[in-house]
């Protein structure tokens, strides 16, 4: 059996209204070398049947199932030791993928050897053309600085399979774990990003992100960023640091505020209360932001 050049892993939990429509714009893709890996988390709808229909008529598509239920980031790593492809590629089992998707990611990452995973975002990335590649300061200035870029799901990312493991994936702490990832690896490793408007993202009500319960585990990540910008390992110093602290205190003081006026008054304090600032960190940094567009762009990238 032939090596795939990407794999696309598609996890699944009862989506048996989308996951359809989610494999065959896969098989769509105008890059062909792909396999389509399905891990099923122990749906107890017509999830894995529908999935079998498309292994049946496309040798390309293995449908995996778990002998137990291991959550939304468990299943995603179960699916990443799956992966046999030089590349690996997350799609969710109720998204669509543009036909171009896969083309317009592959090529660059492996023109680009410098760099361990590529992003694309809902649209054009600011600061010049892509692809850019970014070094961990340059990412951290875009995120801390800038209009960020660490806000991004699991989907939008291209990995070398390689640097995904040795990153050890997406820890697996609740619905912000893709955010906890991101602050760590872009803190290791150089981001590639690429063109946006690959995917379509679908909002629904069975979203795991949209329950409210999942504002504790966003209130904690805010925590992990808050100890990385306090940590040797940060990419940022000096006058750009300190700034960043600002922008990342007050912004997550404005969401504590929206919650409250939202109705929602245990989010809001759970934010306050998680990041773990000291007083002295309170009256040193709660200042208002500033914010530059063109921050985390390589010299030139814009000329």
């Amino acid at each position: 059996m032939s090596t795939p050049t990407v794999s696309v892993l598609m996890t699944a939990w009862n989506r048996e209204d989308y996951i359809g429509a989610a494999i065959e714009s896969v098989l769509a893709q105008t890059f062909t070398d792909l396999e389509l890996i399905i891990c099923d988390d122990r749906s107890g709808d017509r999830t894995v049947e529908i999935a079998n229909g498309y292994a049946q008529r496309d040798s390309r598509v293995r449908i995996v199932r778990n002998d137990r239920n291991l959550g939304d980031y468990g299943n995603r790593w179960r699916a990443a030791t799956l992966a046999r492809g030089q590349f690996l590629k997350y799609h969710d089992s109720d998204d669509l993928m543009y036909s171009h998707c896969l083309a317009t990611m592959v090529n660059p990452l492996m023109n680009e050897p410098r760099a361990g995973f590529a992003l694309s975002g809902a649209r054009g990335w600011p600061g010049g053309p892509c692809p850019m590649l970014l070094t961990p300061q340059l990412a951290y200035e875009r995120e801390f600085l800038g209009s960020g870029v660490f806000h991004l799901g699991p989907a939008a990312a291209m990995f070398r399979t390689q640097t995904f493991r040795e990153l050890g994936g997406f820890p697996d702490v609740g619905v912000a774990s893709d955010f906890v990832f991101w602050v760590a690896a872009c803190a290791k490793v150089n981001v590639l990003l690429v063109p946006g408007d690959l995917f379509y993202y679908r909002v629904h009500p069975k979203q795991e992100y949209a329950k409210p319960e999942n504002d504790i585990a966003y209130a904690k990540a805010a925590a992990v960023a808050w100890a990385m910008l306090n940590s040797a390992e940060c990419p940022l110093k000096g006058a750009a640091l300190e700034q960043g602290k600002r922008n990342y205190v007050y912004t997550n003081v404005r969401g504590a505020f929206r919650h409250v006026r939202r109705g929602r008054p245990r989010s809001g304090l759970a934010i306050l209360r998680f990041i773990g600032l000291t007083p002295a960190q309170w009256f040193r940094y709660l200042r208002r932001p500033h914010r530059m567009p063109m921050a985390g762009t390589p010299p030139g990238a814009g000329a």
